[in-house]
């Protein structure tokens, strides 16, 4: 695999690495949400999900949609949606030892 390739797939694994962008994604997981609907879902600040929504859209994850005054967000794609389904799939068969873990990487809340 090229470098290059890495890095952009390290990337894209960045943007799912975060407790709220996981909260949005699934807040969003099967419907459009505006930010004051994000915001409630999850309780964070509205300026903190501004922030991860923008996050999340630059890396392509999400998608925004004006409709009037407000910006409705989304899931990319299906493919977004079965990624996140794929991760509770495989947390079924690993999640005990994910929880856990206390060898990993400096840094990871994993």
């Amino acid at each position: 695999m090229l470098t290059a390739d890495l890095d952009t797939k390290v990337k894209l694994i960045h943007g799912f690495s975060n407790k709220t962008r996981l909260q949005i994604l699934e807040s969003i997981k099967e419907d459009e949400k505006t930010v004051s609907q994000i915001v409630t879902d999850i309780g964070a600040s509205q300026s903190s999900i501004s922030q991860h929504l923008a996050c999340l859209k630059d890396c392509g994850i999400i998608i925004g949609r004006q409709q009037g005054k407000y910006i409705y967000y989304a899931l990319r794609n299906q493919n977004m949606r079965d990624l996140l389904s794929m991760f509770d799939t495989v947390l079924e068969d690993v999640g005990e030892n994910v929880a856990s873990c206390e060898n990993h990487i400096e840094g990871c809340d994993v």
